[in-house]
């Protein structure tokens, strides 16, 4: 199978270059200064053993490939508010024999939140979810890191919104042998659910930086207990805290990477790159919506979204917002209504 890696960043960049060095065949589409970088020198991903550089066919759509292949599978890895526009882009791309990507090819949406793969089962026939256990970051062109040791990530896959199928778990082993652990499960958006709990500190950490002080751990408990409470309501399932350690256990532990920058998680990855917008609609945003939906008050997740779309649209300074002053907005959301 040839794997075309559909946004070639944090998620994407990382996933793509571990396959082509475990032998994989492997496109990288990408766009701007960091398809001009790969294309220039090659992808650089930087890993517990060190720097690693892989030229690779770099692309910005479908079009520069002409027909695709029959044993392409689509690897979607751009963030979710990217995903109407990739799927425009590839789903009427044609297919060697006949039929389009859309018809034909398995598509597996690596991203965060719940989003992405509905609105891919609007176009394609076969999608597949995956939750995203990777902690990788891009923020220079042409660079990926990736810093987990001694795998470099869990993928949880599974067909959307359920099942499994032969198919999954011949790109399981692929990914097993490229530094990945890649459970195939019949339930992956429980796991996904569990995953969006964790990612609604996205946005504390690119307003106010990591949330390390007890002021913004306690606002994060806030966060998740509204979120916990719109999916009990809700009737949404998700992996337990249990769980998830136990799927994970001590097979990705992070270690410094010589001439990586620290830095934080997606959306504070998204602000310091000045990309302009964010993910946000769709982790706290997920929250909102379902709120809305089944009555449940989410002050907190709402008034995050709107921060951090405000710092993306405004491109101001990832973590400029002093913690303080976030718990007191916070305070301030909920006194307002009513809880």
């Amino acid at each position: 199978m040839r794997y075309i890696i559909i946004g070639a960043g944090a998620v994407g960049g990382a996933v793509g270059g571990r396959l082509a060095q475990s032998g994989r065949e492997v496109v990288l589409v990408a766009r701007g200064a960091h398809l001009a970088a790969l294309r220039a020198g090659g992808l650089r991903l930087r890993v517990p053993e060190g720097e690693l550089t892989y030229r690779l066919p770099a692309v910005d759509g479908p079009d520069a490939l002409g027909e695709l292949r029959a044993d392409d599978v689509l690897v979607l890895a751009v963030k979710t508010q990217d995903t109407e526009a990739a799927l425009a882009a590839w789903g009427p791309a044609p297919v060697a024999g006949g039929g389009t990507a859309a018809e034909r090819l398995p598509l597996l949406c690596a991203q965060n939140g719940v989003e992405g793969q509905r609105l891919a089962l609007r176009r394609f026939r076969h999608v597949y979810g995956v939750c995203v256990w990777l902690p990788s970051a891009h923020v220079e062109p042409g660079v990926v890191s990736a810093a987990g040791t001694p795998l470099t990530g869990m993928l949880h896959l599974g067909q959307y919104p359920y099942g499994t199928d032969d198919t999954l778990r011949r790109i399981a082993a692929d990914l097993e042998r490229a530094h990945f652990g890649a459970p195939v499960v019949p339930d992956v958006s429980r796991w996904q659910y569990a995953k969006l709990l964790g990612n609604l500190a996205n946005a504390i950490e690119a307003v106010s930086g990591p949330p390390e002080s007890e002021q913004a751990r306690a606002l994060y408990d806030r966060v998740r207990a509204e979120g916990e409470a719109v999916l009990a309501v809700a009737g949404i399932a998700y992996a337990s805290p249990e769980e998830q350690k136990e799927a994970r256990g001590d097979r990705i532990t992070l270690v410094p990477l010589p001439g990586a920058q620290r830095g934080g998680g997606s959306s504070w990855q998204s602000l310091t790159r000045g990309t302009g917008t964010i993910e946000a609609d769709h982790l706290n945003g997920e929250i909102v919506l379902l709120g809305r939906l089944h009555g449940v008050p989410t002050p907190v997740n709402e008034l995050l979204q709107r921060l951090a779309n405000t710092f993306a649209r405004e491109r101001r300074t990832a973590g400029s917002l002093p913690v303080a002053e976030l718990v007191r907005l916070a305070d301030e959301v909920d006194q307002e209504s009513g809880r």
